[in-house]
């Protein structure tokens, strides 16, 4: 087996969705990151969610929001929806699985906050449900998706921001979902704090 080949077809296949990814994507993610750099500057707060990998992602977002990214600055408020497993459980087994980031919604989240939503694989109705319900209670959503995903997309109003990626391998998706995930970070800090550091 030659384990180099399949590595640098990974690794080129990797590099090829990266730059055709910058065009289409640059503009949105310039998007996305006002909107949660506004939000934030109006003392509200970031909502993330994700299932399975991509509730890892969301995790990812929150952490580097709470604690720092690039460098120090004060701590911004940001949670993510379904990392406490006995809340989820709870939903889950009282109200089914598709209520778990909607209901946590209803009770965390306020008008003028901003939904992350993170989706690398077709849309499920908890995402939806999520979706709506921000909606809702009138808060901004990001919808990071991705081709598969046909159902998201409809659900998004003139204000809300799509991040689609189209690559079709799901490795691929989830690579750039998390370079989108870096970079909100660094344009949020440089917009709330001009912190800006290519170095």
């Amino acid at each position: 087996m030659d384990y180099y080949r399949i590595i640098a077809d990974n690794f080129q296949s990797t590099i090829d969705t990266v730059v055709m990814a910058v065009d289409p994507l640059a503009e949105v993610i310039v998007r996305g990151a006002q909107l949660m750099a506004e939000a934030l500057l109006a003392d509200r707060k970031i909502i993330v969610c994700g299932n399975g990998v991509d509730g890892a992602l969301a995790q990812l977002f929150t952490c580097n929001l709470l604690n720092r990214f690039d460098n120090d600055r004060p701590a911004l408020p940001s949670l993510t929806l379904g990392a406490d497993n006995t809340s989820v459980t709870a939903i889950a087994q009282s109200n089914g699985i598709n209520e778990i980031f909607s209901r946590q919604l209803r009770a965390l989240g306020q008008a003028g906050d901003v939904l992350l939503c993170i989706n690398s694989s077709t849309s499920t109705d908890n995402l939806l449900r999520a979706v709506k319900t921000a909606q809702e209670r009138n808060m901004g959503i990001i919808m990071m998706s991705n081709a598969k995903d046909s159902e998201a997309g409809t659900l998004m109003r003139p204000e809300d921001v799509e991040l689609r990626v189209d690559a079709t391998q799901p490795a691929r998706i989830v690579e750039i979902h998390t370079m989108v995930i870096h970079h909100f970070c660094e344009l949020i800090d440089h917009n709330l704090f001009s912190t800006h550091n290519r170095g």
